[in-house]
């Protein structure tokens, strides 16, 4: 293959990448629209995680049947599996409760500081040299994070922006598990496992009188989490094995944008100027971190 035509497939791949990742962050924060509807519906936070994982069982597994086959989900590390249900469903249960707290654009912009978090926990966890560039990129990060949570009059919002910031935490510490488990556990097996620990966490609930009988609309509702959740997981893998982490990874940050249009159509709401001040800090934080992390990768393959 000559360089120009080589050189178009590489455009087309990370085209498509990009269009795969949009797509996704439409379907996340589609999935925090509909979390925080079924909450407002009364619905509680482990009936909508049992639900928002039961029913992403039908993408998650046709498309595990359609490429890599039932035989990927054979595992040897139920532990691993264990640790990375655990913090990955703090996660979820945080965020997915400050959802149902807050703004659905001030939830969205909260959770974008899993990367500054995922970088520090790299550093204690992982024991991975961070370099001052990254920090200082975090401690810039975590500036526009004040700026987001600054102290406002309602309590409401202060502890909301509490399980904002602790959901974004989890989200970051799951990553860094993922990251552990991903040395001999392929993408399907780790979705699927986590899948299925969340769904019986969910279910685990119901003796405790932690479920309410949800009306039809409610139901509907609840089974579309777990569809659209599932599917937005599809697409982020798939963008993956199209393009590079370091072409795909800013497009997360168009979740914002969708998740404003969504709170305006919705519920009326005007994003404040410091959470979209504080969002784009920690965004460019973010990128950032993505730059240096892909170099240093880079510079490290090149010996």
């Amino acid at each position: 293959m000559s360089a120009e035509p080589a050189a178009h497939a590489v455009v087309q791949r990370n085209g498509a990448g990009i269009a795969l990742r949009v797509a996704a962050m439409a379907c996340m924060a589609v999935l925090a629209a509909l979390v925080k509807g079924c909450a407002e519906r009364g619905a509680p936070v482990l009936e909508i995680v049992f639900f928002r994982n039961a029913f992403a069982f039908v993408p998650v597994l046709l498309y595990v049947w359609r490429t890599a086959g039932f035989g990927v989900l054979k595992t040897r590390r139920l532990g691993g599996h264990a640790m990375r249900a655990t913090v990955g469903l703090v996660g979820m249960v945080c965020g997915f409760t400050a959802v149902s707290m807050l703004p659905l654009t001030e939830s969205t912009a909260l959770s974008f500081a899993s990367p500054l978090f995922m970088t520090a926990l790299s550093a204690l966890i992982l024991k991975e040299v961070v370099g001052p560039h990254r920090w200082g990129a975090v401690v810039v990060g975590f500036i526009g994070v004040l700026i987001m949570v600054r102290p406002d009059p309602a309590h409401m919002a202060n502890l909301g922006a509490a399980f904002g910031l602790a959901g974004a935490l989890g989200a970051a510490g799951a990553m860094i598990t993922i990251r552990e488990i991903s040395r001999t556990e392929p993408g399907p097996t780790i979705v699927f496992y986590f899948t299925l620990a969340a769904m019986l966490f969910g279910l685990a609930s119901l003796p405790f009188g932690g479920w309410k009988i949800p009306d039809l609309t409610t139901l509907a509702m609840l089974i579309a989490t777990g569809l659209v959740g599932g599917t937005g997981q599809l697409l982020l893998t798939e963008a993956l094995r199209r393009a590079p982490v370091a072409v795909v990874a800013p497009f997360d940050y168009t979740q914002l944008v969708w998740a404003c249009l969504i709170g305006y159509l919705f519920w009326d709401e005007i994003p404040r100027a410091a959470t979209v001040s504080g969002a784009l800090v920690v965004a460019a934080s973010g990128v950032y971190i993505l730059f240096r992390e892909t170099r240093r990768i880079r510079a490290a393959a090149a010996k």
